[in-house]
């Protein structure tokens, strides 16, 4: 059996798909959909401009191996995220400068990585963001041991697939099916152009609970009972 699996390259997500949800915060979408949010454990290394959308590029590489990754840099596509299953591995980190700089001038952009980071000054410095969960100085070599590009990965306890959306903000990283997408943003854009809509009201005087109907929920519960 093979050491290296490796599926086909996904078409792109759609670009308007890509447009709109850079106007959506993630956690506005977090507000109706449960499904997708990778694990809190992963977090940027640096502050984030905005949302950053792109499409899935998959990776798996085991323990101390990065052979597959050096290789998966050569099929990424401007705007693709490489997304990168650590299999379990925490204490080796498989991204740092130099791979972060290859990643960003293949055009990747963004990379989510399930395991550990070295060099972050050297990431933040190339431009490339980046979530992951944490820093190491213990890093990975070329061993050939083997590992999977393009095909089902696990990354923050969410299933990727090569060519899902993969949004990304400074609250959290979503993980969306394409066939879904359109609902979600039709929803999330809605919602967005709802925000903050009590703030004029609040600053005039008048209270959250009253806006929300929480008062009137606690109130009624509080009330003497018949």
């Amino acid at each position: 059996m093979k050491k290296y699996q490796i599926g086909p390259v996904p078409p792109q997500v759609d670009p308007r798909l890509i447009d709109g949800f850079t106007g959506v915060e993630i956690a506005t979408i977090g507000h109706f959909r449960h499904r997708g949010f990778v694990n809190n454990a992963l977090r940027p290394i640096a502050p984030l401009p905005g949302v950053i959308a792109g499409t899935a590029i998959t990776v798996a590489i085991p323990g101390t191996d990065s052979t597959m990754l050096h290789h998966a840099i050569s099929v990424l596509r401007p705007g693709d995220i490489l997304v990168i299953d650590r299999l379990g591995d925490t204490r080796h980190a498989c991204l740092g400068g130099g791979v972060a700089f290859a990643a960003k001038t293949a055009g990747a952009a963004a990379v989510i990585l399930d395991g550990p980071c070295t060099d972050p000054d050297e990431i933040i410095e190339v431009g490339l963001p980046t979530y992951c969960t944490g820093v190491s100085a213990i890093t990975t070599r070329l061993n050939d041991l083997g590992g999977a590009l393009n095909l089902p990965v696990s990354c923050g306890n969410v299933p990727v697939l090569p060519g899902d959306l993969v949004l990304l903000d400074q609250c959290g990283v979503l993980i969306l099916p394409p066939d879904e997408a359109d609902e979600v943003l039709a929803e999330a854009t809605a919602r967005q152009a709802r925000a903050n809509r009590n703030r004029g009201r609040i600053a005039a005087g008048e209270k959250l609970g009253d806006l929300s109907g929480a008062s009137r929920m606690v109130a009624e519960d509080m009330a003497p009972k018949p």
